[in-house]
């Protein structure tokens, strides 16, 4: 990817989401950089709170996420549940990560959590 920082790329959400969403990892530059895919993936499920759900939509460059993305997630989380969805027809895929009620994350606590709409699309 060149000389572009992680550091100079639009985080994936920059709030805890007190509800379901989806995460878009399937920009351009997500298909340059699988770390960078690994990286947001991580950031979308510390950012979603217990008893929710966040839809990873990886881009179809890299394959079936479960290659690559489930072993870092379950190393990384303790209570989150990883479920294949469906490959988009566009190439890419859809993951669901659910975060249980006793998952730890490290997402800030929920009355931290903004109250807006879902970005589920």
């Amino acid at each position: 990817m060149g000389s572009v920082s992680h550091d100079d790329i639009e985080p994936v959400t920059d709030r805890v989401h007190d509800n379901s969403w989806s995460a878009n990892l399937e920009k351009p530059v997500h298909a340059e950089d699988r770390d960078l895919v690994v990286e947001q993936a991580r950031d979308a499920v510390t950012h979603t709170a217990p008893g929710n759900h966040v839809n990873l939509v990886t881009h179809g460059d890299h394959g079936h996420p479960e290659t690559y993305l489930y072993e870092e997630l379950r190393a990384a989380f303790d209570g989150v549940d990883l479920e294949y969805v469906e490959q988009c027809g566009c190439g890419g895929h859809v993951t669901r990560a659910r975060v249980g009620d006793d998952a730890e994350t490290g997402a800030p606590e929920a009355a931290a959590t903004e109250e807006t709409t879902s970005e589920e699309g």
